[in-house]
């Protein structure tokens, strides 16, 4: 299965003509408009970070810490007002398309405050998790149901996969990443955070597999799949010399990646079950990474296996979430979060997708 992939792929980006991807601001003006000046002022200012509680913790305790900070959980404050509004019948998607469980802490709008160190808790695992709030919502719109069977497929570091089991909706979780030095950052993240019956129980598997094969091993299989593709990982990119992805000596590494998203995105929607569903995630702003991967995996799973996938409206996502996060208005599928100096979090692009067959 691995091979006709790889061909449909290399068919695909003859056909689509990605270009190389930019450079690091190139095109970044043309693609965003007048958006870009605050867009690039944000990315080199310091980042906001959300406080994702441990539900494993004392986790009342923990909320009550946090809100002595001044922080406030956006997700359930953003479900509850959403609710009203369903319930009027003015809203066609219902807050239950969320995943559930799920508390992260963030401080308003222009507060610049900083969370203090987690700790470990009264129950021996630490009580929250620091990490881009943003990077929730992948996670959010994936909508798990409990006794779902799911795959990280690009799990390290970790901390969507340790999101994804504060939902306490996985009856089996595949985290999975190609690096074993990244897994081995997932495996501390799992020591410090998950207790140890649940960790050394069948619920939880991490494997440092080829994600691009994962159709051909464990196909038609899943309820429920997260691809968080390996990205430009813009911000990161600005603020690292080390290893950088612009830098020239990886120019053709630069150039492959979105045919590497678009294989490990095949993956994932053949690795589903049909009925299932798929998100997929980068931090990057480039829209060869975001939109044409979507566009161009949908295409090929459609032309080389007869498998046809629907991308889901978001604009809901966006609705709910917006007193949190700036979104760009003008995605083709999916949505982006972009950063913003009142709201300095992202960039994350997500897009859900149903497979139908």
């Amino acid at each position: 299965m691995a091979a006709p992939v790889l061909r449909g792929v290399r068919e695909l980006m003859r056909r689509v003509d990605f270009a190389p991807i930019p450079r690091r601001h190139r095109h970044k003006k043309k693609w965003f408009g007048d958006l870009w000046p605050s867009i690039r002022v944000s990315l080199l200012s310091e980042q906001k970070y959300g406080a994702l509680v441990n539900n494993f913790a004392a986790w009342d305790h923990v909320n009550a810490r946090l809100e002595q900070l001044g922080a406030r959980d956006f997700v359930s404050e953003a479900i509850s007002h959403g609710e009203p509004e369903h319930k009027s019948g003015h809203s066609a998607t219902p807050s239950s398309a969320c995943s559930p469980n799920l508390q992260c802490f963030t401080f308003a709008r222009g507060d610049i405050s900083r969370f203090p160190p987690a700790r470990i808790g009264s129950l021996g695992v630490m009580d929250y998790y620091l990490m881009d709030a943003a990077s929730l919502l992948p996670v959010l719109a994936l909508g798990l149901q409990p006794g779902d069977i799911v795959l990280d497929l690009c799990a390290a570091p970790g901390g969507k996969t340790l999101a994804l089991l504060q939902t306490f909706c996985c009856r089996n979780l595949a985290a999975n990443d190609l690096s074993t030095s990244r897994t081995s950052r997932l495996q501390k993240i799992l020591y410090n955070y998950v207790p140890q019956d649940i960790r050394e129980g069948n619920q939880i598997r991490v494997t440092s597999w080829d994600g691009r094969k994962w159709g051909e091993l464990e196909g038609d299989t899943y309820d429920r799949v997260l691809v968080d593709v390996p990205c430009t990982t813009d911000r990161h990119s600005l603020h690292e010399e080390e290893n950088n992805i612009f830098q020239r000596s990886r120019k053709n590494e630069r150039q492959m990646l979105p045919m590497l998203q678009v294989q490990l995105l095949a993956a994932g929607l053949l690795a589903t079950r049909p009925g299932g569903h798929v998100v997929y995630s980068t931090c990057s702003l480039s829209h060869l990474q975001n939109e044409y991967v979507v566009q161009g995996a949908i295409e090929l799973l459609s032309n080389q296996y007869s498998v046809e996938v629907q991308v889901e409206d978001l604009s809901h996502f966006r609705k709910l979430f917006t007193d949190t996060f700036c979104f760009f208005p003008s995605c083709h599928v999916g949505e982006l979060v972009i950063p913003n100096l009142m709201a300095n979090f992202g960039p994350m692009y997500f897009c859900k997708m149903h497979r139908l067959t």
